[in-house]
């Protein structure tokens, strides 16, 4: 498929879901199709221009989500003849649509880059009734007032009085207001005479603070801060009531789970989150918590955020099923840290032990991969699989993941020669090597139960992995709703193999296993683990969320970056980490299914949640790893630490001492 094709099929798919999402005025639909939103974004964004979501552009901020650009030009009520002041130019996108439905547009900027790289870009497309002025925002501009319409693109500690006084009589402002630097409502004020204005709540969102005399103001340290005079409460009371409901953890080792586990009570599902993939503290709860679901409620195995082949072996190592040493490398994929550490390395040792006294390899608990990036591997040992029970099927699988061998190590380049027509897609010989597997279930079943297992999960993972590189030129979206619908299916594929009584803990990113309805990936049509395991098993899956406040992480900068141990940026004024913070607590578990119901409904209200994976950076930290969630429809349970540290990344050498067939050797 072509750029051009690619781009109007994400386009149109844009367009269906603005018009699901309730956006009604034929001109704002119609103006935002008549602007190209990849005019405005980097060259390398390109592909994702119509994806529903802000992007990154220069000066630490952001093109607005295009939903979010829709509903507050929408907001406006506007006519042809209206006269527009607009409040954060940025790219200038936002200034573009509103040019195709009034009359004149004046936009200000106070990055003086970005006011000079909008000017000439709306110049260059023609958008000759919008005119740019670099300068404070929250002043507005006087010069040409009074104003049918004002839009605000920032979010500011309450309504300048400059901008009201700005509107013509019956005029409209949009704006974001609110206490917290980093959420909002989104207001309409209609200026109704010379002294008196309406304001109606259109909902919560998210914006970059407004910047300015009667916005916010700046520190040397980059943080917004309120001026005096209108300095904002922080919302004590609520951390107090956090505080008062939350269970003290004195240590990780030492705390007493017995609370924790009658809550889970009978669950069947445990999911352990984290809300980075590089912190020890996350770890070592979820290790310890896991042991005891396994000595004392019989939990059958751990599945975790890896791919299949690299679970595997440690699979192999806990279970102490392979006498001699593999050649397949594990954990060797970026990012190593996030399994090759020492804190995984005490669990798994652990689990070794723990499995030695359970008597019959049958009852050993597993350890398993729920991931689908591991497309070499994979294929690899599907093939070696067959070799072993089925000469003549290995061939047939050789000849059908031959479409695939060019691209086994480089999946993302398959994706893009197969979106651009420079190579066909692999689709129908992936999905029938799967169907001849599941075929011959019976026979190869009969041979090793658990092998077959092995090698039908592979081929599963083969399948998902070619539709998900093809799908990440096609919006994040939809990759993301198949790599997580394939860590569900592999989910539920191991509790049907352990059988109806079998139990699971999962550990993954927070991202994966909170509820996905209860946050911004929701309202983007995201599903998760957690959305999907809630809706198969009910109250039967119970799902923990970890967070913390600042310390040390390990990430890197940029995907395929070294690691690096970074330092944590403090949590934001008015997210759910802060409101944690300000308990004072240095750690505790917060019921939330089984606690207070009161303090259920007041973490109801959507807040910041900080969400850092393998990449982190903090230079932008807001626009990079915060979303809204709902806390308590997010979670069952959520488990704080004030201040973390970084895991301990292992070098990829086998340890004196350790079994040369331990899977982080060799």
């Amino acid at each position: 498929m072509t750029r051009e094709r690619h781009l109007q099929r994400a386009r149109q798919e844009f367009f269906d879901t603005l018009k699901r999402r309730g956006i009604k005025d034929k001109r704002v639909l119609d103006a935002l199709e008549a602007v190209p939103r990849e005019a405005f974004v980097s060259v390398h964004q390109t592909e994702f221009a119509y994806d529903d979501n802000p992007l990154p552009i220069e000066e630490g901020q952001t093109i607005s989500q295009p939903y979010i650009v829709a509903l507050m030009t929408e907001a406006m009520q506007l006519d042809p003849e209206d006269t527009v002041l607009e409040i954060g130019t940025g790219s200038g996108y936002a200034a573009a649509v509103l040019s195709r439905i009034v009359k004149q547009v004046y936009t200000v900027e106070r990055h003086p880059a970005l006011a000079k790289v909008a000017r000439q870009r709306l110049a260059k497309l023609g958008y000759d009734n919008v005119a740019v002025l670099c300068g404070d925002g929250s002043l507005g501009w006087p010069e040409h007032a009074p104003y049918d319409a004002i839009v605000v693109t920032a979010g500011a500690p309450s309504v300048p009085g400059s901008l009201v006084r700005q509107l013509d009589i019956g005029g409209r402002l949009v704006i974001p207001a609110g206490a917290a630097v980093h959420q909002q409502r989104l207001l309409r004020v209609t200026r109704i005479s010379e002294d008196k204005t309406e304001t109606e709540d259109l909902g919560g969102v998210r914006f970059v603070p407004l910047i300015g005399k009667e916005g916010w103001q700046e520190t040397e340290g980059g943080v917004s801060v309120p001026p005096p005079e209108k300095k904002a409460d922080r919302p004590a009371s609520l951390s107090g009531r956090i505080k008062d409901e939350a269970i003290h953890i004195s240590s990780i080792a030492t705390a007493d789970l017995e609370g924790l586990l009658e809550r889970i009570g009978d669950s069947r599902l445990v999911l352990l989150g984290e809300a980075s993939h590089g912190t020890a503290e996350f770890y070592d709860m979820r290790a310890r918590i896991t042991r005891e679901l396994i000595e004392k409620k019989g939990f059958r195995f751990v599945a975790v955020e890896a791919d299949w082949p690299d679970a595997a072996q440690v699979d192999h190592f806990v279970r102490d099923t392979r006498k001699g040493p593999t050649e397949e490398p594990t954990f060797r994929r970026f990012p190593t840290w996030m399994w090759a550490n020492r804190q995984v390395l005490e669990f798994v040792q652990w689990l070794r032990g723990h499995n030695r006294h359970t008597g019959s390899e049958d009852d050993a608990v597993g350890f398993y991969g729920l991931d689908l990036y591991s497309l070499n591997s994979s294929i690899n040992a599907i093939i070696g699989y067959l070799e072993q029970v089925d000469g003549e099927t290995a061939d047939i699988a050789r000849k059908r993941y031959g479409c695939l061998t060019p691209w086994e190590r480089d999946p993302v380049t398959y994706g893009r020669l197969v979106l651009s027509a420079k190579h066909g897609n692999c689709e129908q010989d992936v999905v029938s090597m799967l169907d001849t597997l599941m075929q011959k279930r019976l026979d190869y079943s009969q041979h090793d139960g658990r092998k077959f297992l092995d090698a039908i999960s592979n081929a599963r993972l083969v399948k998902d992995a070619e539709r998900y590189y093809r799908s990440m030129y096609q919006g994040s979206v939809k990759s993301w709703n198949l790599r997580d619908q394939h860590m569900f299916d592999t989910l539920e594929q191991l509790l049907d193999f352990h059988g109806p009584d079998s139990k699971a803990v999962v550990w993954a990113h927070n991202s994966h296993l909170g509820d996905a309805e209860a946050t911004e990936m929701g309202n983007r049509g995201e599903i998760n683990v957690g959305s999907l395991c809630r809706q198969r098993f009910g109250d039967s899956a119970y799902l923990i969320g970890f967070g913390t406040h600042e310390g040390k992480v390990a990430a890197a900068s940029d995907w395929g970056a070294p690691m690096e141990i970074k330092s944590v940026v403090p949590s934001l004024p008015g997210s759910i980490e802060r409101l944690c913070h300000d308990t004072g607590l240095d750690a505790f578990f917060l019921p939330l299914r089984h606690g207070s119901k009161e303090l259920a409904r007041q973490l109801r209200e959507p807040r910041l949640e900080r969400a850092i994976g393998v990449i982190y950076r903090p230079e932008t930290e807001m626009a990079s790893h915060y979303f809204n969630a709902s806390l308590s429809r997010q979670f069952d349970e959520y488990i704080w630490f004030d201040k973390t540290r970084a895991v301990d990344a292992l070098e990829l050498e086998a340890e004196p001492g350790v079994p040369e067939t331990f899977p982080f050797g060799l």
